[in-house]
């Protein structure tokens, strides 16, 4: 048990009640022996968020934090920044807090990634604090952060979402970062959540759309009761929504308020999170905005001069009942194999998580209960969420995140001291057609009951399969080693483009595999719940042992192929260039 005592493992009971839900689903990918091993601590990363909890209910304090795996020294393997909180109100003392931090101002960390080769020639990452030495100082009280490359110089940045004024670092070329905020005019005040990376008008330079969510004034702070009348935090309808921010990269570092010109008709919800897709298929990229407790957003993009919000007659603004849920984190990805991205999008305790499927033309269902996760959602309320195909079978799982945000009367009867915390689920794809609850054959290690909020993707020891990051709140990150997925063949790939030395974000992979249906893939680092995942695109394949070709679509709107690639291993791609 950590140090705040939320961080437990299941009871006899909970461990029971997944062991029933797994059970219930027919055939597991892994019979004996675990599927993730929780390794953070073992790495090196020793960081322990911290809340600003003194026992006030301020709302901002449960709703953070993400991070992001990113490859920031260029060197090929996944580094990690991870968003810290710090005190809300500026009357209060370290003194004052429930739980304390061992730091007097706790700020953002940085941590290297050391690969170290192992004696059966496999690797261990090995992470190392560098925040100091690459200049960092942030003390704000963090939300997300976008990781991606502003400036075409082929280093990636970091923009940083907060519950006060954002703020954005450019990469130096000694690899320092350096605050650009006030230049760059993306220093937004309001309390920003998650973000996404998005070249909307094919010019080349990525532009920001931020998700906002509601007014909060600390000062104010009204009192909210739970059934029991117990003190509650409260919920996001006792406070008007914010408006979201569209941001227009003019080049030179800096950027343009574009949000009433190029929305059309846009109303301020409660953005929690985003995600970048293509829903049509038309080759631009579209933007899809889970907001708490109102309709979501669904932008699709006017070929570069404009959004329009399509989600209601799209099918996205609400679930199947006609109601708008308590959206939080928010995902894409072809779940069913028809070539398409669906949407999953993660909701509070009391409503089911929530499976769009996409027919192709931009129209989605809500296929939920036929997919076999709707009961088994729930009884948590979930926040992160990523499409992983963890066993590499060519099929895209489901993780998801959990950590209540009203308090649960069983764990405060008991007198525990944070009791919102709730566990994770992992539910494997069966050939599209369903959902099988698995999180009782995950292993030990992943049984954890925590405040889990933002998570992100990523192979941090490049054997070829996708590892999680759990960015939890007030209590310490978690890293689940993948110990499945490189036991069946599979691909990777890193996009960039020559001409704007970055990742080539939107572009779109085909794989195509003989006697099978092809796999399609989205190079993108948004999605989740305020977090930045892995840019680089992993395939499972199987036992697929030969690809005949994979065909690229770049943002652009160009086309590239490759004949024959070598699977089980990486490949930098870049766009117009033979690799």
């Amino acid at each position: 048990m950590c140090r705040h005592h939320q961080t437990t493992r299941l009871s006899f009971m909970g461990a029971f009640l997944f062991a029933f839900l797994a059970s219930a689903h027919g055939n597991t990918p892994q019979e004996t022996g675990p599927i993730f091993r929780e390794v953070a601590t073992k790495t090196g990363l020793d960081f322990v968020h911290f809340n600003g909890m003194s026992g006030k209910f301020y709302f901002p304090e449960m709703t953070g934090q993400g991070g992001a795996v990113f490859d920031m020294d260029g060197d090929g393997d996944l580094d990690i920044y991870l968003v810290q909180g710090a005190i809300l109100n500026e009357k209060e003392s370290m003194k004052d807090m429930v739980f304390p931090s061992k730091e007097a101002k706790p700020k953002d960390r940085l941590y290297r990634n050391d690969l170290i080769k192992q004696a059966d020639g496999s690797f261990q990452p090995k992470f190392v604090d560098i925040t100091e030495k690459v200049g960092l100082n942030n003390t704000s009280f963090g939300m997300g952060v976008l990781a991606a490359d502003f400036n075409n110089d082929g280093r990636i940045d970091l923009y940083v979402t907060n519950y006060g004024p954002n703020q954005l670092f450019f990469q130096m070329a000694d690899g320092t970062f350096l605050d650009v905020t006030a230049s760059a005019g993306v220093g937004d005040p309001l309390w920003g959540t998650s973000a996404a990376a998005i070249d909307f008008n094919r010019d080349g330079l990525l532009d920001i759309y931020l998700a906002n969510y509601v007014e909060y004034d600390l000062k104010a702070n009204p009192a909210c009761y739970a059934t029991s009348s117990r003190r509650d935090y409260c919920g996001p309808a006792s406070f008007p929504p914010q408006k979201d921010r569209l941001y227009l990269n003019k080049g030179q570092g800096r950027f343009e308020d574009v949000t009433d010109r190029l929305l059309e008709g846009y109303e301020a919800h409660s953005g929690l999170g985003v995600v970048t897709t293509d829903v049509n298929q038309d080759g631009w990229l579209d933007l899809i905005v889970a907001n708490d407790g109102q309709p979501n957003h669904l932008w699709v993009n006017n070929k570069g001069n404009g959004f329009m919000d399509d989600a209601l007659f799209s099918g996205l603004a609400l679930n199947m009942d006609g109601n708008a849920e308590a959206s939080m984190g928010i995902c894409a990805g072809d779940i069913d194999g028809d070539g398409d991205e669906d949407i999953f999008m993660a909701h509070l305790m009391g409503e089911s998580n929530t499976l769009y499927l996409n027919d192709g033309s931009g129209l989605f269902e809500d296929k939920t209960l036929a997919l076999g996760i709707g009961a088994e959602s729930f009884p948590f309320t979930s926040f992160g969420a990523n499409l992983i195909d963890f066993d590499n079978d060519g099929w895209l799982d489901l993780f998801v995140a959990s950590g209540a945000v009203r308090i649960i009367e069983r764990l405060a009867a008991e007198g525990d001291p944070y009791p919102i915390h709730q566990p994770n689920q992992l539910y494997h794809n069966q050939g599209g057609k369903t959902f099988s609850n698995v999180t009782a054959k995950v292993g030990s290690d992943f049984l954890y009951s925590e405040v889990s909020r933002g998570t992100a993707m990523g192979d941090l020891d490049n054997d070829g399969d996708s590892d999680i990051i759990v960015f939890n709140n007030n209590g310490h990150v978690r890293v689940y080693e993948n110990l499945v997925g490189h036991g069946q063949n599979w691909i990777g790939f890193r996009c960039l483009d020559p001409k704007t030395k970055r990742d080539d974000l939107g572009a779109n992979i085909t794989v195509i595999r003989e006697g099978k249906s092809p796999l399609v893939h989205r190079v993108r680092v948004d999605g989740s719940y305020c977090s930045s995942n892995d840019a680089r695109v992993l395939f499972g394949l199987g036992s697929t042992a030969q690809i005949p070709k994979v065909t690229i679509q770049w943002s652009d709107g160009s086309n590239q192929e490759l004949k024959t690639p070598t699977i089980n291993t990486y490949h930098i791609i870049k766009k117009g260039t033979t690799p």
